[in-house]
C-alpha cells in the first residue's frame, strides 16, 4: 500500500503553495550564505565582484541541488513538509531526475513572467501551474493522518 492509497491527496491551493515557498526561500537564503562563506574561504577573504559568473553559477548549483535533491528524496522540500505538500508525477509516482530538472527550469520561467505561471493555478481546472503542466507533475496536499 502506498501513501497515496492510504491517504488520498487533494490538490494544493495557491496560498498553501505560497506559504511553502516562503519557508523554502528562508532555506535558500541560508544555503546562499553558506555558498558565500565557502567563497570567502576560497578567495582568502577577498570580495567577489558584483555579477561574477562563477559565483552566480555556484548559487544556481546550490538552488538546483536543494530543490531537485529534495524532490528526488521523497518529493518534498522543507517548506513542502511543513505545509504537507508533495510533488509527484501525474501517475502518482515519485519524480525522476528528468522531471525534477524540468520542473526546476520551468518553475523559474513561471516566476520570470511576473509569476503568471503560478497564478495560473487559479484558473486551471486541475489546479496546476505552468511548471506542473510542462514537467508532467502535480503538487498535492497530504491530509493529516
Amino acid at each position: 500500500m502506498t501513501w497515496m492509497s492510504a491517504f488520498p491527496p487533494t490538490r494544493a491551493g495557491l496560498l498553501r503553495r505560497l506559504a511553502a515557498m516562503a519557508y523554502d526561500t528562508l532555506v535558500l537564503f541560508a544555503l546562499f550564505m553558506l555558498a558565500g562563506f565557502c567563497t570567502i574561504i576560497v578567495t582568502s577573504g577577498e570580495a567577489v565582484a558584483a555579477g561574477n559568473l562563477w559565483f552566480q553559477a555556484l548559487l544556481m548549483l546550490f538552488a538546483i541541488s536543494y530543490f531537485c535533491g529534495s524532490w528526488l528524496r521523497g518529493g518534498q522540500t522543507i517548506g513542502m513538509k511543513a505545509w504537507r505538500l508533495r510533488v509527484v508525477r501525474m501517475d502518482g509516482n515519485p519524480l525522476d531526475a528528468r522531471s525534477a530538472a524540468l520542473r526546476f527550469v520551468t518553475a523559474a520561467l513561471s516566476w520570470a513572467v511576473f509569476a503568471l505561471g503560478f497564478l495560473w493555478i487559479l484558473i486551471d481546472p486541475q489546479g496546476r501551474a505552468w511548471h506542473d503542466r510542462l514537467s508532467g507533475t502535480r503538487l498535492v496536499h497530504i491530509p493529516k493522518a
